[in-house]
């Protein structure tokens, strides 16, 4: 296992995010394969909950970050952050030891639980997944591995909002396959009513190509009327400089080789 944090990464959504990765492993654990993801194919899917780093090595890692120039605390990194049990545990050791909001990067899979909502409802702000308006498109663009439905995704994110305190944003990843379902997709949020939408298109290094920017503020249109449209093209990301370069990128590879500069200062 390498380090618990890592970065801080220049986000578009979040600024100067300091990440926290409550997996920690070698390689991706997700129960998710998304065609799109930084991190390759889901070799070694888990569905499971189960703790995969200890408390006390979290303590010992934030203690060393204290005072680290950043934004939000942000649980991501080598796969699902849901996937570990004692998630909400830790988003309260992150709270009580930095003087930072928390963010939780979920892709929802497993948002249908209560014990996995009540966790995350003790994070400041949750960016939840919802990539389809429809089982088939959902399988072909996040291909589960987890048993649930897009239906059952969705009623849990909106059940989640019904209740969260916190601000909820959703993430919506467009690629070739969903990026004529934008009227559908903006009815799915229109149903959930978030705080804010991101609309996205990968532009790291991934098994599939990144829709234009034309495109995608093609595709910011169709949600108009709605709180807190983001896209990925019209967010600026802050200059910051790593902890530790390696961990950071086997986590977030840049996007180019002026992005690179930016994060090694």
């Amino acid at each position: 296992m390498g380090s618990i944090i890592y970065g801080p990464v220049p986000s578009w959504r979040l600024g100067r995010s300091l990440g926290i990765d409550v997996i920690a492993a070698p390689s991706k654990l997700c129960s998710f394969d998304c065609i799109y993801c930084q991190l390759g194919a889901t070799v070694n899917p888990v569905v499971r909950r189960r703790e995969f780093i200890s408390l006390e090595q979290l303590a010992e890692e934030l203690d060393r970050v204290r005072g680290v120039p950043a934004d939000y605390a942000t649980f991501s990194g080598m796969g699902e952050p849901t996937l570990g049990s004692n998630l909400g545990e830790a988003i309260g050791l992150v709270q009580s030891i930095l003087d930072l909001p928390v963010t939780v990067l979920t892709n929802s899979s497993l948002m249908s639980r209560q014990d996995v909502r009540q966790e995350l409802a003790r994070a400041d702000v949750v960016v939840a997944k919802l990539d389809a308006p429809d089982e088939n498109l959902f399988r072909q663009v996040n291909r589960p591995r987890v048993r649930t439905t897009l239906r059952e995704i969705v009623d849990s994110i909106r059940l989640f909002r019904g209740t969260y305190p916190g601000r909820l944003a959703l993430q919506m990843m467009f690629v070739a396959a969903n990026r004529n379902s934008a009227v559908e997709m903006a009815a799915l949020a229109r149903e959930i009513a978030p705080d804010e939408v991101q609309i996205n298109t990968p532009l790291r290094p991934c098994a599939v190509s990144p829709l234009s920017s034309e495109e995608i503020a093609g595709i910011a249109r169709e949600f108009a009327g709605l709180e807190g449209i983001v896209t990925v093209y019209d967010s600026p990301r802050p200059v910051v400089t790593p902890l530790d370069v390696q961990e950071t990128e086997r986590r977030r590879p840049p996007t180019s080789r002026e992005e690179r500069g930016a994060q090694t200062g």
